[in-house]
C-alpha cells in the first residue's frame, strides 16, 4: 500500500482575499455573529452532508494508495434546471479553498454547459496553482450542485479539471504536473467551502479593476492561445454554500480518535451547512472565534516562526485548512522523513502554539503533538488513513492547522458577508 505524500492546498486560498477587507469584532467574535448556548450532532438533518476520512479513491486501485488525512464526500451535480444528474464520490472537502472542482474524467454520464470567453471567441478557463508547482486547469462550467438532503446551489459555476493544453506560464508557474487524473490529484475533485464566496472576488471583477491580478486564475482561450481575463463574480468559480438555504458558513464535525490512538483505519463525521441557522449549527458561547485579515489569515505565535516582516516567533500567514493533511509549520529542529516530506522525529513530540485574532488581539493556545510519519504509516501494515499526529514543514511565516486539528473538534468556517452588510470571514472552534 502506497502512501500519498504531503498535500497542502494553500495556494488555492490566495486569490479570493486579495482585495477584500475582513470585518472586526470585539472579544474574539466577529461583528454580526451571535454566539449561543451550543448545539451539535449532525444527525440526518437536511443541512448535513456525510464525510469520511477513508483513504480516498485509490485504496481500491491497482496498485493501491492511501491518501492520509484526506476527508471525502459525495457531490451531486445536475445540468442546470434539469433532472439529468450524476453523483460523484471521493471528492476532497477543503475549508481552505473556494468552489467545486471536478475531474472531467469523473463526470461521465452528463454534459455540463461551459462558459464562453468574456471577450472574443473561445472558452473561459480557470487555473489553480499549488505551492509544489502542480496545478489544475480547465473550463468554467455551470451546474446545479446538491449536498445534504435539500441544499441546492442552482446554476453555480465550477471548474472541470481537464488535460492541459497551451497552459499559460502564469498558471503553470514553471511546473509540469497537471493534476488532471485521480492518480495525481488523489480524489475525483475538490469541494472548496472556505471563508470566501468565490475564488477571486473583486480582484478579477471588471467592476472593481481594469487589470487582471498577477497569476490571474481566469483566461480567455482559443485552440491556440490564452489571454488573462477579468470575470464578474457571478461567473467566477463559486463556493456552493453561498447559494444554499443555509449559506453563511459550514461546521465540520469529526470525532476524536480512540483514546491513546494516533492512527485508525477510517473516521466518519458530518459537514453541516450554515452557522446559527439551525439547531444543529449553533456557535457555542464557549467557542474561540478568530476573525481574519485581508488575506484570510490569522496569526500564530510559535517559537520558530518568522513573520513576513522578519518578526521572530510570529507566523502571520496562518490558517485552518481541512484540505491540508497534516500540521504544517516551520521547525528545522524536527527531522524530516527522507521518503515522504513529513516530519520524522525520534518519538512523539509535544508542542503548543497560540492562535491570535489579527483584528481584536484575542488569543488561544493549542496543544498538539507530532510523531514519526514513517512509523505512523507502518501502523497496521500501512492500512490506516487517519493520523492525529502527522506533521510537516512549512514556510517561515505560515502555520497551517491541517486535518489533525479537526479530530475531536467542531470547526466553524464563517463565509465573508461584508459585501451584503454581514460579518467578515472567521474561523471558530
Amino acid at each position: 500500500m502506497k502512501i500519498i505524500n504531503v498535500r497542502s492546498l494553500l495556494a488555492m486560498a490566495l486569490f479570493a482575499a486579495s482585495l477584500l477587507t475582513a470585518g472586526c469584532g470585539g472579544g474574539g467574535t466577529p461583528a454580526g455573529v451571535t454566539v449561543g448556548a451550543g448545539g451539535g450532532g449532525g444527525g440526518t438533518a437536511a443541512n448535513v452532508q456525510s464525510i469520511s476520512v477513508n483513504g480516498g479513491p485509490l485504496v481500491s486501485a491497482t496498485p493501491s494508495s492511501i491518501y492520509p488525512n484526506g476527508v471525502f464526500t459525495s457531490v451531486t451535480v445536475c445540468v442546470p434546471g434539469s433532472a439529468s444528474c450524476q453523483t460523484i464520490d471521493d471528492v476532497l472537502v477543503d475549508t481552505g479553498s473556494y468552489g467545486l472542482r471536478l475531474l472531467t474524467s469523473a463526470v461521465t454520464s452528463i454534459t455540463l454547459p461551459t462558459l464562453a470567453a468574456t471577450s472574443g471567441s473561445g472558452s473561459l478557463m480557470n487555473c489553480v496553482s499549488f505551492v509544489d508547482l502542480s496545478y489544475l486547469w480547465g473550463p468554467v462550467a455551470v451546474a446545479d450542485i446538491k449536498l445534504g438532503t435539500s441544499e441546492v446551489a442552482s446554476s453555480s459555476s465550477l471548474q472541470l479539471i481537464s488535460t492541459a493544453t497551451n497552459v499559460p506560464t502564469s498558471c503553470s508557474n514553471g511546473g509540469t504536473a497537471d493534476d488532471d487524473t485521480v492518480a495525481t490529484l488523489g480524489s475525483n475533485g475538490i469541494l472548496g467551502v472556505g471563508p470566501e464566496p468565490n475564488d477571486c472576488g473583486p480582484a478579477c471583477d471588471p467592476s472593481f479593476t481594469t487589470t487582471p491580478p498577477t497569476g490571474d486564475p481566469y483566461y480567455n482561450c482559443t485552440s491556440s492561445s490564452c489571454t488573462a481575463a477579468l470575470v464578474p463574480q457571478a461567473n467566477q468559480v463559486t463556493n456552493p454554500v453561498v447559494l444554499f438555504a443555509d449559506n453563511n458558513g459550514v461546521v465540520m464535525e469529526l470525532p476524536a480518535l480512540t483514546s491513546g490512538a494516533e492512527a485508525e483505519a477510517t473516521l466518519s463525521g458530518s459537514l453541516i451547512f450554515g452557522i446559527n441557522t439551525q439547531s444543529n449549527n449553533q456557535l457555542p458561547s464557549t467557542a474561540s472565534v478568530f476573525t481574519l485579515n485581508q488575506f484570510d489569515n490569522f496569526t500564530v505565535n510559535f517559537p520558530t516562526c518568522v513573520s513576513s516582516a522578519g518578526g521572530p516567533g510570529v507566523c502571520d500567514f496562518s490558517f485552518i485548512d481541512s484540505g491540508s493533511n497534516a500540521y504544517f509549520f516551520p521547525d528545522s529542529s524536527i527531522p524530516s522523513c527522507t521518503d515522504n516530506g513529513f516530519f520524522c522525529p525520534t518519538g512523539l513530540t509535544a508542542l503548543s502554539a497560540t492562535n491570535v485574532d489579527p483584528n481584536t488581539g484575542f488569543s488561544k493556545t493549542v496543544s498538539f503533538s507530532v510523531d514519526n510519519a514513517d512509523t505512523l504509516f507502518a501502523t497496521n501494515n500501512f492500512s490506516d488513513a487517519v493520523f492525529s499526529t502527522l506533521g510537516g514543514t512549512n514556510s517561515a511565516d505560515s502555520f497551517d492547522w491541517g486535518l489533525p486539528f479537526f479530530y475531536g473538534m467542531n470547526v466553524f468556517t464563517g463565509i465573508d458577508q461584508l459585501g451584503i452588510g454581514g460579518p467578515g470571514p472567521f474561523w471558530a472552534y
